[in-house]
């Protein structure tokens, strides 16, 4: 996606999309990885370019081509025949929430991610995260999209997103023991946890 943002274009689709969501525009900007709603405003009002990492990822939260975002004169949304058609699946962009395991709820999408089939298949058993930290950094750090297999077990030193107490998930490297499981950072700025 080498091209240049319309700006105006851009302003007045993405207004649009916005204003239509039932998405809090606080919760917008956290999503986008954006410190201030202001900055979403002034998208809006066509007084900030985006980053086009930015126009991507607010593309897979609206479900809208990227393209069309910019401000081109190309189709709205991406056809699942489009899709199929080059050997890519779509993949659900779930919110990571805070209701246990309801979090491959249809209400916690916030976006489809596209990836190629001969690595998801049909895309069915997979789901995808954005991570919210640098725990895992320098392998994943914040605002990557992970792309996960929906599965109860891992193998010893996987990475998986674990489920605890019913509450947040977090993406840790995951190493057993005899009473339960490690959950190993990357990042040595912070302790791992021991899940029993």
């Amino acid at each position: 996606m080498n091209e240049e943002i319309i700006l105006e274009k851009f302003a007045e689709r993405f207004s649009k999309l916005v204003k239509n969501s039932s998405i809090e525009v606080a919760t917008l900007a956290q999503m986008l990885g954006i410190k201030s709603k202001s900055t979403i405003y002034r998208y809006m009002n066509a007084e900030m370019t985006p980053k086009l990492t930015t126009v991507k990822y607010a593309s897979e939260i609206f479900n809208v081509n990227p393209l069309w975002l910019m401000g081109y004169d190309v189709d709205k949304y991406v056809t699942k025949k489009e899709v199929l058609g080059n050997s890519i699946s779509p993949v659900p962009l779930l919110a990571l929430v805070k209701d246990g395991y309801n979090y491959l709820a249809q209400e916690n999408w916030i976006g489809t991610v596209y990836v190629e089939k001969s690595l998801v298949g049909n895309g069915k058993n997979y789901f995808a995260l954005k991570v919210k930290d640098n725990t895992m950094a320098p392998v994943f750090t914040e605002n990557d999209i992970v792309i996960i297999k929906k599965q109860n077990d891992c193998d010893n030193n996987e990475f998986a997103i674990v489920i605890i107490n019913e509450g947040e998930g977090t993406l840790k490297k995951i190493k057993k023991i005899d009473n339960g499981i490690i959950l190993q950072p990357l990042n040595p700025a912070y302790r791992s946890c021991n899940v029993h």
